[in-house]
């Protein structure tokens, strides 16, 4: 190296001379020997790639029906962005509708009352528990007459998804009324 060119003299102080460095703007993923820069999958693809992998068994698993459509994207404030921040969306999209909203909670709790009132009625022998369920819809009995635990454990689940159905129907009941209407005044 050149001794003259490797320190300068400024004001009577010898300094070493500025390197004139020239910024290399490097791939972020590297290169690969041999295979131009542009004939690599770009960034973003890369990228997309490493997250299927990676969430590709959450993306497989089985979505509910309750799902009504695309849902619009939201930034850090809150606040819609992207297609979605439209007039026309805001025009098309459904309100909430609360009735059907409940009435899937319920199915899911009937669902699972379901489940219950199978596991007891393993519990219990014979064509007796067909026999005493008959008795108390029909009214001919109430939960008072039931001496075993089991059995009255078996006549309370089976109430409570009676309970849970009748709920089911009027909130279907009322949300067929309010699409009716709705039809009614869009069609005129």
């Amino acid at each position: 190296m050149n001794e003259q060119a490797a320190f300068e003299t400024y004001q009577g102080i010898v300094a070493p001379a500025p390197i004139q460095v020239k910024p290399v703007k490097q791939n972020r993923y590297g290169s690969v020997p041999g295979l131009a820069d542009e004939e690599l999958a770009e960034p973003d693809e890369l990228e997309r790639q490493i997250f299927i992998e990676e969430f590709g068994p959450i993306l497989a698993l089985p979505i509910r029906k309750g799902d009504r459509g695309p849902r619009p994207e939201l930034d850090e404030d809150g606040f819609v962005v992207g297609a979605f921040a439209t007039i026309d969306f805001d025009r098309i999209k459904s309100k909430i509708d609360k009735a059907s909203y409940r009435a899937d909670k319920l199915r899911e709790e009937l669902k699972n009352v379901l489940i219950m009132i199978s596991i007891v009625k393993e519990h219990l022998p014979g064509r007796a528990k067909y026999l005493v369920l008959k008795y108390l819809n029909m009214g001919l009995i109430n939960m008072e007459h039931i001496s075993d635990s089991e059995m009255r454990s078996l006549a309370k689940l089976y109430m409570k998804a009676k309970n849970i159905q009748k709920q089911i129907s009027e909130l279907d009941k009322v949300r067929q009324r309010r699409m009716a209407r709705i039809r009614a005044e869009m069609f005129g």
